[in-house]
């Protein structure tokens, strides 16, 4: 690969582990919990302790082959040089089925938080449009490099957190009172409790972009094992105590129904807290937040189609890199691709479709990483082992339609690698 065709490296620690948090502190904190609270109840929260443990095993999996391998691409690539190229284009594919259900789901929850922010009671014919319009303004973002696109996303970030805070220090205390009623976790049963747990894995899954933009990052044997680490580690205690604050104090029902009703949960549950304008607050805080996923989602998508278009596995044009800082024709393809799955306008079938293949793709990463000879390891391979398990046992729990979909793109992914392999 000749270097006008690289990018360059521009990422250092703090950068990347702020883009993974930009990607985790998102969509899942601010809508899938009410999701995983409408499959499972109040065992939602541990159910977000069992994703979290899934995805530090396969975060330490891809530190470990991103350290290897620092290029875009992520497991695309790792499933390529360690397993074959095979299961590196089935994990490519999937990744971007993924992410862009993923990113989708961002979009729309933008869109809800922002009527939410404003007081608009919505409906389909506002919520699309202006998600629509989020994935346009991103889109060209994006598409003018990853120095500019980080500098959005540090501002994001924290406004985030800032958000955050405000709603577990607000909430507490009315958690502390109504704990003993609403904590109950016996109404779940296995089958809710394993759905929960994969449409919570899907949450900590944005640790994955510091790999997937591997080639950007400065010092990336370093940086990256760092990044992801510290990334995971913040993310995990932020979801933690924002679902314990969010089912203890308002119930998991109510949780469930606001997801269902607004794509705005923690906006409406704040509603009910002593200080009426923290709802304000959050509200405007995840508006911010789900156009960082959506920015994360957009970087990290286009480097692995980039890395696919370099092996053949997409159209040659898009291996295009412009003055070695964006892929931009990627970017905008990603972009085309996001707003169609935006137009579907439903939240919970784009999130339970994004929890089926993102879960294969990091069954492949865990794959990888066994395959990793021993000098490349800083984890035992039993680590590996349990990722592998733990996405593999997750995968199918989630509703079969979302599968069933899964398994069909699969398959339409391969058909279209033997069309762009024979062009």
């Amino acid at each position: 690969m000749s270097e006008p065709h690289q990018l360059r490296r521009e990422l250092g620690v703090l950068p990347a582990t702020l883009l993974g948090l930009g990607s985790i502190l998102g969509t899942g904190i601010f809508v899938s919990i009410g999701l995983g609270a409408a499959a499972a109840g109040a065992a939602v929260l541990p159910a977000v302790v069992v994703a979290a443990l899934v995805a530090t095993c396969n975060g330490l999996s891809s530190a470990q082959l991103a350290a290897r391998h620092p290029v875009s691409g992520g497991t695309y690539e790792y499933g390529h040089r360690e397993l074959t190229p095979l299961l590196g284009f089935t994990a490519g594919w999937m990744f971007l089925s993924a992410k862009s259900a993923s990113a989708a789901a961002a979009a729309l929850g933008f869109a809800g938080y922002t009527l939410a922010v404003i007081e608009h009671d919505g409906g389909a014919g506002i919520l699309v449009p202006l998600a629509l319009g989020a994935v346009v303004i991103l889109t060209v973002l994006t598409a003018g490099g990853i120095r500019r696109s980080s500098q959005v996303n540090t501002l994001i970030v924290t406004l985030t957190i800032g958000a955050l805070t405000t709603f577990v220090l607000s909430g507490w205390e009315t958690a502390w009172r109504h704990a003993a009623d609403n904590l109950s976790f016996s109404t779940a049963t296995p089958k809710d409790f394993l759905e929960a747990a994969a449409l919570m894995f899907v949450a900590f899954t944005g640790y994955g972009r510091v790999a997937t933009l591997g080639e950007e990052v400065r010092a990336p044997r370093r940086t990256i094992p760092i990044a992801i680490i510290t990334t995971l580690a913040t993310s995990m205690a932020i979801y933690v105590v924002v679902t314990l604050v969010a089912v203890a104090s308002s119930g998991a029902p109510a949780l469930a129904d606001a997801t269902g009703g607004a794509v705005a949960p923690l906006a409406v549950l704040a509603r009910g807290f002593a200080a009426p304008w923290v709802a304000w607050v959050v509200a405007a805080g995840a508006v911010t937040a789900m156009l960082g996923v959506l920015l994360n989602l957009l970087l990290g998508l286009s480097r692995v189609l980039l890395a696919m278009a370099r092996r053949g596995d997409a159209p040659k044009p898009l291996a295009t890199v412009i003055d070695g800082v964006t892929p931009r024709a990627a970017v905008i393809t990603i972009g085309v691709v996001i707003a169609c799955l935006v137009l579907i306008g439903d939240i919970g079938i784009t999130w339970s479709f994004s929890a089926f293949t993102v879960l294969i793709y990091y069954a492949i990463t865990n794959l990888a990483a066994l395959a990793l000879p021993a000098d490349a390891r800083f984890v035992p391979r039993w680590v590996a082992m349990i990722g592998l398990l733990g996405c593999l046992g997750l995968a199918f729990w989630v509703e079969p339609r979302a599968w069933i979909a899964g398994l069909v793109v699969l398959a339409i992914g391969h058909g279209l690698r033997l069309l762009f392999r024979r062009g």
